[in-house]
C-alpha cells in the first residue's frame, strides 16, 4: 500500500515555522504498513489542488492532507479537494469531527474536511493542528487498510 502526504500551510511553506503535522501522519502511515511519499508542504488553496494533481498520476492508495480545513478565509483545502472526488465518503469526515468533539475539543466541529475517492485513490483532509491530526489518525487507524481493500474490490471482511 502506498500513501502520499500533503501539508497545507502558508506559514510552513514560507519557512516561517517548521511543520509538525506531516511527520505525525507519515509516522502513523508507516506504522500501518504504508510506503509513504511526502510530506509535500504547500500553501493553502490552489497549491493544494496542484499537489493533489501531481500525486494522483502515481496512483497512491491514499492521499492524506493536513491543514486548510477551518473557517479562516485562506482555508481552502476542501475546495481544492472536491473537484478530484468521484465519490464522497462523508462518514469519515463526520467521524473525525465527532471524535474531536467527544474528546473535549468543541472547535473540531468547525473542520470542513472532506473524504472521498478519486479513481482508486482515497483522499482525506485532516485538520491542521497536531491534536486534530492525532484525532483523525485515531479514527483512521482501524478502517484505512480496510477501506483501501474495499476500493480495490476486496471482499467485505469484518473489521474489529
Amino acid at each position: 500500500m502506498r500513501a502520499h502526504v500533503i501539508v497545507a500551510s502558508n506559514r510552513a511553506a514560507a519557512g516561517i515555522y517548521e511543520d509538525t503535522t506531516g511527520p505525525l501522519i507519515v509516522d502513523a502511515l508507516k506504522a500501518w504498513g504504508f510506503a509513504v511519499t511526502g510530506p509535500a508542504i504547500v500553501g493553502d488553496g490552489d497549491p493544494v489542488a496542484q499537489a493533489i494533481s501531481a500525486a494522483l498520476p502515481d496512483e497512491p492508495d491514499v492521499i492524506l492532507t493536513t491543514g486548510g480545513t477551518g473557517a479562516n478565509p485562506t482555508d481552502r483545502t476542501p475546495e481544492a479537494t472536491s473537484p478530484f472526488l468521484d465519490r464522497e465518503l462523508p462518514g469519515i469526515a463526520e467521524a473525525i469531527r465527532a471524535y474531536g468533539v467527544s474528546h473535549g475539543i468543541p472547535t473540531a466541529m468547525l473542520s470542513r474536511g472532506l473524504a472521498g475517492v478519486s479513481g482508486a485513490t482515497v483522499i482525506i483532509n485532516l485538520p491542521g493542528s497536531p491534536g486534530g491530526v492525532k484525532d483523525g489518525l485515531a479514527v483512521l487507524e482501524s478502517v484505512l487498510k480496510h477501506l483501501v481493500d474495499q476500493i480495490g474490490g476486496g471482499d467485505h471482511r469484518r473489521v474489529n
